[in-house]
């Protein structure tokens, strides 16, 4: 595995890949890794010839209040994983290297990022947006790979791939999830042993979601009060938002259609951390 820090070095190397037909794919990552985004990468591998890991802890997604300051950055540890992963290129650039002096532009997405997230964090997706059209362009990938668990911000860097004619192909990969159902995240290590034992009301809240939607009931907004009643069983739990979207639009559904598909999608504060979760469901 090659270690690369200048931008300018990762574009000619990833301009060189491609003129020798190798197919890339990249697993971009703001580092502490996990078992979520390993799983990225074995998906990366089954797909692509050579893959690029990119940490990157992005300085312009974080709110003035949120945790960039304090975010996990183990970097030895996650180049071990990420060699013994596989991965081909580890590119890991400073803020500095990223936005360097004179910096102005910003990507701004629509109305898809001012929803739900974009609501309690405002100017975070124009921050995910920018610094990954940044990252594709100097990765150059074939493909991209993203998890799931962060539904809006996948719908998000979809749209804006397709809006821009970006042509480098964004693939979605399943929640990883620990055995008790709680989604892997770089934030879970902020958890007390009793609020992450909390923590656990999120899944149970999508496993009730599934047992009712699987009943046939189609009154989405009630079986999503439903739900967040089971998260607030947990005293320490506050919840942000929880509520079923079109899958698509990420619009507010209260009543599901036949032939949709729809997404419960939720933002749940225990203690001081603050957790994300979905489940997606497609109407018969």
């Amino acid at each position: 595995m090659q270690i690369i820090t200048d931008p300018a070095e990762m574009q000619s190397i990833a301009e060189s890949l491609r003129l020798q037909h190798q197919f890339i794919g990249v697993v971009m990552t703001m580092g502490a890794l996990h078992e979520g985004h390993l799983s990225l990468v074995r998906l990366a591998r089954q797909k692509a010839g050579t893959v690029i890991m990119t940490i990157f802890v992005n300085p312009i997604q974080f709110g003035p209040e949120e945790d960039f300051h304090r975010y996990p950055r183990p970097f030895e540890q996650d180049a071990a994983l990420a060699r013994s992963a596989g991965i081909d290129y580890l590119f890991v650039p400073s803020p500095e290297q990223i936005y360097p002096e004179g910096f102005l532009t910003a990507i701004e997405p629509g109305p898809l990022s001012s929803l739900f997230e974009g609501r309690f964090r405002p100017g975070h997706f124009s921050g995910v947006a920018t610094v990954v059209v940044k990252l594709i362009n100097i990765t150059r990938p074939h493909i991209a790979i993203f998890g799931e668990k962060d539904a809006q911000q996948l719908a998000v860097i979809r749209q804006v791939t397709r809006d821009l004619n970006i042509g480098t192909s964004i693939i979605g990969a399943p929640i990883a999830r620990q055995s008790d159902g709680l989604a892997t995240s770089s934030r879970n290590v902020y958890l007390s042993s009793s609020e992450r034992e909390q923590a656990t009301v999120l899944y149970r809240a999508i496993q009730y979601a599934e047992q009712e939607t699987g009943r046939g009931r189609s009154d989405l907004a009630a079986i999503a009060d439903e739900a967040g009643a089971i998260i607030l069983t947990a005293p320490d739990a506050v919840t942000d938002y929880l509520c079923f979207v079109d899958d698509e639009t990420f619009e507010p559904a209260e009543e599901a259609a036949s032939g949709k598909a729809y997404r419960l999608v939720m933002a749940v504060r225990i203690g001081t951390t603050r957790l994300i979760d979905n489940w997606r469901f497609a109407c018969p």
